[in-house]
């Protein structure tokens, strides 16, 4: 069990410095649109799946990484 919440942790949190050096920089030039298109619809379906089975880490995890792909996706269809 604690093997997958390391998992699930770091698997999640990876996504924060991307945001936050987007955020700050202004620019996702060299961010995939493509990549977190995917990776948007790919976290909402395991969160869907997380939900249907009522796995509440796997929809935690899932959530708050929807936030975060969400936000660098958001980004890079607001800065190109």
């Amino acid at each position: 069990m604690l093997i997958g919440l390391a998992a699930a942790t770091c698997t999640t949190l990876s996504f924060l410095p991307q945001v936050v050096k987007a955020w700050r920089s202004r620019s996702t030039h060299d961010i995939s649109v493509g990549m977190f298109i995917l990776q948007t619809t790919g976290n909402s379906f395991w969160l869907l799946y997380g939900a249907m089975i009522g796995d509440v880490p796997l929809v935690v995890a899932n959530l708050i990484t929807l936030g975060l792909v969400a936000t660098i996706l958001g980004l890079k269809l607001r800065y190109g």
